[in-house]
């Protein structure tokens, strides 16, 4: 199944709940201009607003395609109205297209669905470490100096956040938004299942206790 990533750093009308389309599943994340990248696991494309609290659009696409991790993604700059002239400053900052806001959910699903986004081919055998901790995401496997960690979907996955993200604290409501759960709500207390059944895990593999626990915060990875 192929994945798109949406970033969205303003409201949508009808949610942010994920939506599948035969084999293509796109997975919404609201999206904070200022904050940290949530879990990216298929191709990306980014829906900016023109004005933000933080900075203008225009900014926030140029910094977008300044960095590494987001400079191939899909940018569609939401005006505020359809003026020409912003439109040409939308394109000449390297923004991909524009949509007039505000965004409604069918008019971002029917956008998305009528282009074809690939994903990136260098993704594809793409591992990540941390000490000898090393996550290869193709094939969906964790191993701990070589030995394969028995992981469910959810706990892989927070497990390569946070390995992506060590030494940082995140709360447990972080990581909901991190993994794409935001909707349907569920309770922030499945987090610490998560964290329990990753943290026996780990323990199994011989990696020890690396996740500790922030009091009245949330959670951090130690380094290794």
């Amino acid at each position: 199944m192929q994945r798109i990533d949406i970033l969205l750093t303003g409201d949508l009308a009808g949610g942010f709940a994920p939506f599948r389309h035969g084999d293509l599943e796109l997975v919404l994340h609201r999206w904070s201009s200022v904050g940290q990248l949530p879990l990216i696991e298929g191709a990306l494309w980014a829906f900016v607003d023109w004005v933000l609290p933080e900075m203008s659009g225009l900014e926030l696409v140029r910094r977008l395609r300044c960095d590494p991790a987001t400079a191939t993604a899909h940018i569609t700059i939401v005006l505020e109205e359809d003026d020409q002239d912003d439109r040409k400053r939308a394109l000449r900052t390297s923004a991909d297209d524009y949509m007039v806001g505000p965004l409604t959910r069918t008019a971002l699903l029917d956008r998305v669905l009528a282009t074809h986004v690939v994903e990136p081919v260098e993704a594809n055998g793409r591992k990540v470490s941390l000490g000898d901790l090393t996550i290869d995401i193709s094939a969906f496997q964790a191993r701990w100096h070589g030995k394969a960690i028995s992981l469910m979907p959810n706990e892989f996955r927070l497990l390569r956040y946070f390995i992506e993200h060590p030494g940082r604290v995140f709360t447990r409501a972080q990581l909901i938004s991190a993994l794409g759960k935001q909707e349907p709500p569920i309770d922030e207390r499945t987090v610490d299942v998560w964290i329990g059944r990753l943290r026996r895990a780990l323990k199994a593999a011989g990696a020890g206790n690396p996740l500790r626990t922030v009091r009245s915060l949330g959670y951090v990875f130690d380094e290794i």
